[in-house]
């Protein structure tokens, strides 16, 4: 009875595995959640057409799951209130099984209660602030410690720099990034003092005074950097009004959090050489996979003059990260996925292997690029594979915290008192 029944466990698997292919509703429904209108255009419009392009690739490779996969596109239009009403329609009009978008943190955090309330997922390709973690959010993008760490840690090593402006967008990310990077430096003994601050709105265009400031924290000699998290085309005054002052990265070196290869193919770059930005992938990486990929790129956009940039990656590696897990899970069920992205593995664009941890967050190399005049990104640093940390080691209030949604099933654990923090999200 034993062997006879044994011998009927590879039909019954096969039997299984075909039931599930055929409970799965068709088409597939890819959420497309980027602004493609307003002020954040100019960095996610591309998103929206990595995915539209990840969606084409995979109905070549057969789809998934014995389905056909269908991309749901709308625009949300740099609307922070409308981000959450488009989640929203995408999840209960359009019935989605996955939703890949947002670029600001704002954005997200908008969109953050509506996912949790109706079970979605969420793959969010871009760098945040950290002090994060959701059971319906997997974090793509590096977090503090995988890019304004150690972008600091670069200014601080190896340009000697002394004085440090922040410069940022006036919402959450910038304010966030800001507050741990002030802890961080001070912790590292530069004075508060010599910790300049300021925030502008999306969409800033009249740089001339606050660039002046800048300038004038070196009056004393010492040496200046910029850290910057202006997001959006305030970037393109930014940079051009240093140019209009002469200020080259000799004088004062800026390294950019969300300025790539994207934001830098509408300026005129000659001036800006030299100057920095951190991400954990640039177009320049010289790789099999990254060429690959932007060969494919090119051949379905029809325009070998669109670049690739560090979202794009993010938004490739989640996408097959998801397929691959839903794969192994035999369903788009968000449940079944998510305990199925666990430990998921795909190569990195750069070289090497990205992880899904059960914090929600991958382990990527981090990249220091240098400005070329050509709008690309010289390769100046890049470290080995740096685990995602949802919860920063420089905030006194999160340095016990930890996530872990595998084991632990909780993304707000307190080391000190073995308890799970459950905070409503209400943004």
């Amino acid at each position: 009875m034993t062997s006879k029944l044994l011998a009927t466990l590879p039909a019954a698997a096969l039997l299984l595995s075909a039931t599930s292919a055929l409970a799965q509703d068709c088409p597939i429904k890819v959420g497309v959640l980027h602004s493609l209108s307003g002020t954040m255009a100019i960095s996610e419009t591309t998103l929206k057409d990595t995915v539209e392009m990840l969606v084409a690739q995979q109905n070549e490779k057969g789809g998934l799951l014995g389905c056909q996969l269908e991309a749901v596109v709308v625009d949300p239009a740099s609307d922070w209130p409308l981000f959450a009403e488009k989640a929203r329609e995408l999840l209960t009009v359009h019935n989605v099984d996955v939703i890949f978008g947002n670029w600001t943190s704002v954005s997200r955090k908008s969109v953050l209660p509506v996912i949790e309330e109706l079970n979605g997922l969420l793959f969010y390709p871009v760098q945040y602030e950290g002090e994060e973690s959701s059971k319906n959010v997997f974090y793509t993008g590096a977090a503090p410690n995988q890019q304004a760490i150690p972008a600091t840690d670069y200014f601080l090593e190896e340009l000697g720099v002394e004085k440090f402006a922040l410069l940022g967008t006036d919402y959450v990310y910038p304010r966030t990034t800001n507050n741990i990077l002030e802890s961080y430096l001070i912790s590292k003994g530069i004075a508060k003092e010599d910790i300049f601050v300021n925030y502008t709105p999306f969409g800033h265009s009249d740089w001339s005074t606050i660039v002046s400031d800048v300038v004038a924290l070196g009056a004393d000699g010492k040496q200046v950097g910029v850290i910057s998290t202006i997001n959006g085309d305030a970037n393109i005054g930014f940079y051009k009004e240093l140019a209009a002052q002469g200020v080259s990265a000799d004088d004062i070196p800026v390294v950019a959090f969300s300025v790539g290869e994207e934001e830098l193919s509408g300026l005129d770059t000659s001036n800006l050489v030299g100057h920095l930005a951190a991400w954990n992938y640039f177009m320049s990486a010289d790789t099999p996979e990254n060429a690959s990929f932007i060969e494919a790129w090119h051949a379905y956009i029809g325009n070998t003059d669109r670049v690739t940039n560090d979202p794009m990656e993010a938004h490739y590696i989640g996408f097959n990260m998801w397929v691959n897990a839903a794969t192994a899970a035999g369903s788009t069920d968000v449940d079944a996925v998510r305990m199925a992205m666990y430990g998921q593995t795909f190569p990195n664009l750069t070289g090497g292997m990205a992880e899904m941890l059960p914090n929600h967050h991958l382990s990527k190399p981090v990249l220091i690029g240098e400005i070329r005049a050509d709008g690309q990104f010289d390769i100046i640093s890049q470290t080995d594979p740096v685990p995602g940390d949802a919860w920063t080691d420089f905030l006194p209030e999160s340095a016990v915290l930890t996530s872990d949604w595998k084991d632990l099933g909780c993304g707000m654990y307190n080391t000190q008192t073995s308890t799970c923090v459950q905070i409503k999200s209400n943004y």
